[in-house]
């Protein structure tokens, strides 16, 4: 009896067939897959005009806030900045008609909170039409 172990070859991975394997499923995707050309959607984008009727722009509140920390709603200018005063000040100047549109415009300096109380107010009132603005620097 031979208990002697005999001699094992390297072990080779033959790569041959697994590049044969890629080779055709590359000419499978080739042949199977089809382009088409497809055309954008289309959307209708609301347009704006910057000339707006007066009657549009008297039933809106507009709510300033300003750099150093106070809010204006249509020209008159609030005590402080609390949400109380400001769910106050909002009730008078809409006399309880919540259609109408608020439009905020604040400063680049304001803070994010004094927006947050603004959000808090309107939906304390029940307001739902929001919109925001931005107006231009004046020209130096």
């Amino acid at each position: 009896m031979k208990f002697r172990r005999q001699k094992i070859d390297d072990v080779h991975i033959n790569l041959t067939p697994l590049i044969d394997v890629v080779f055709l499923l590359l000419i499978f995707f080739m042949v199977s897959t089809t382009f088409n050309q497809s055309t954008e959607l289309t959307i209708d984008l609301p347009t704006a005009s910057s000339i707006a009727p007066s009657t549009d722009r008297a039933n809106n509140v507009e709510l300033v806030i300003t750099a150093d920390g106070q809010y204006v709603i249509n020209g008159q200018t609030l005590i402080n900045e609390k949400v109380s005063t400001l769910i106050q000040g909002l009730q008078e100047i809409t006399e309880g008609d919540i259609s109408r549109p608020l439009i905020i415009t604040a400063d680049a300096k304001s803070s994010y909170d004094m927006v947050l109380r603004v959000y808090d107010a309107a939906a304390s009132l029940g307001i739902t039409k929001l919109a925001h603005t931005a107006q231009r620097e004046p020209a130096e």
